[in-house]
């Protein structure tokens, strides 16, 4: 077995309380979606969203395994009590809290032999959710991700051979100095020197010992924040970035609230996608205005500048409606192009064509909810799909709705 936690205070607690995490305006329900409370936001035609369970705390990933749902409570930016919760019976059953004082989680996601892993600020975890001690049972198997900056929270998925994929996130918007101060355009950026380098994907085989990040070369490269991960069928990754922020200040020629487009591809082994030297398809950034972005790869799509994907899945049912085969992906930015789920298509393996809105009038509302807020999407055995949301505290489903 892997090394075992070293240092963080965690304990199964199946009966503690799960403290409320109240936001300024509730959902208002009224009648029903696929036995649960309906809310009222604008869907695809046959599709309806539900209202699972509330006051979760700042809740990030989702997995299930079985009947069993895992959302992660992060417990609010820099925290160290941050916790792991499991709804029974498909989100119906009362919240339990399997492990607490964990620092920053962000990702959860099923693993090998009804196991978890669990994305910490610093390290990824694995855990038998079901043994008699849960807390007895984590392990460290990605051991020394970096802590530091503005995304040290890992991203996750998992391979059909059982490799695990790491997202780590760049450590400042597009490689500011102290102060903010501009890089040096004729140096490599820092980040892009550490090991691992800042803005990378990482790819990590199943094995008994733990994995020290610093072991592995980067699968991908020139990913300011790949926070949105799915893998394919064919099991291949497929990645939605968050791309930067205040473009402007840079160059004031360039429109923050349209640039850059967040990039969203499908992984070549080895690929440099570009960041912080290069944008949207291959375009210098301002502050590297002479870079030669020939060499770098262009991603498959352009998302919506500041969408902010943060989850996304390949839908592999049926049951909900011209969704076969595509993936579902969560927009969380509070700009007019984020609160929304939509579906992408591919074609030829790539992801291709105009986003397809499946969840949207996601402003908020006092009469009937919150700002949307998705952070991360699990499909369900019956083929609906969970949606969580931090700044609501809410675990919503998104099914078919009765003809």
């Amino acid at each position: 077995m892997g090394r075992r936690l070293p240092s963080l205070a965690i304990a199964l607690a199946c009966l503690a309380p799960v403290v409320a995490h109240a936001t300024a305006i509730e959902y208002k329900t009224a009648g029903d979606c696929d036995g649960f409370p309906a809310v009222p936001l604008a869907t695809a035609p046959g599709l309806c969203v539900g209202l699972v369970a509330r006051h979760l705390g700042f809740v990030r990933g989702v997995a299930a395994i079985g009947r069993d749902v895992y959302v992660v409570d992060m417990g609010g930016w820099g925290s160290r009590k941050g916790r792991l919760l499991r709804l029974p019976e498909g989100g119906r059953g009362a919240p339990q809290v399997l492990l607490h004082d964990l620092f920053q989680p962000n990702a959860v996601v099923a693993g090998p032999h009804a196991t978890l892993y669990l994305g910490v600020t610093g390290q990824v975890l694995q855990l038998d959710p079901d043994a008699k001690d849960p807390a007895a049972s984590v392990r460290v198997v990605v051991d020394h991700l970096p802590t530091t900056g503005r995304h040290p929270m890992p991203a996750l998925a998992v391979a059909p051979d059982g490799a695990l994929f790491v997202n780590v996130g760049s450590e400042t918007d597009n490689c500011r100095g102290a102060d903010n101060a501009a890089p040096d355009p004729t140096a490599a950026c820092p980040e892009t020197q550490q090991r691992p380098p800042r803005g990378s994907v990482l790819r990590f085989a199943p094995r008994e010992t733990a994995w020290d990040v610093r072991e592995q070369a980067p699968y991908a490269l020139g990913l300011r924040n790949s926070m949105a991960m799915a893998v394919l069928p064919g099991g291949r990754l497929a990645v939605a970035a968050n791309a930067r922020d205040a473009i402007q200040r840079a160059d004031p020629k360039l429109a923050d609230a349209e640039l850059p487009h967040e990039p969203m591809a499908v992984l070549e082994p080895g690929a440099d996608y570009g960041w912080p030297y290069c944008y949207d398809r291959l375009v210098p950034s301002p502050e590297y205005a002479g870079h030669d972005c020939k060499g770098k790869r262009a991603p498959d799509l352009l998302l919506p500048a500041h969408a902010a994907p943060l989850g996304m899945l390949a839908y592999q049912g049926e049951r909900l409606p011209g969704l076969a085969g595509k993936l579902v992906l969560g927009y969380h930015g509070y700009r007019a192009s984020g609160h929304r789920i939509v579906a992408v298509a591919l074609d030829g393996g790539k992801p291709a064509g105009t986003p397809t809105e499946l969840v949207g009038g996601w402003e908020a509302d006092a009469e009937s909810h919150p700002k949307g807020a998705p952070t991360g999407l699990v499909e369900l055995a019956d083929g609906s799909v969970l949606i969580t949301e931090d700044h609501n505290g809410t675990l919503l489903r998104l099914a078919r709705a009765a003809k």
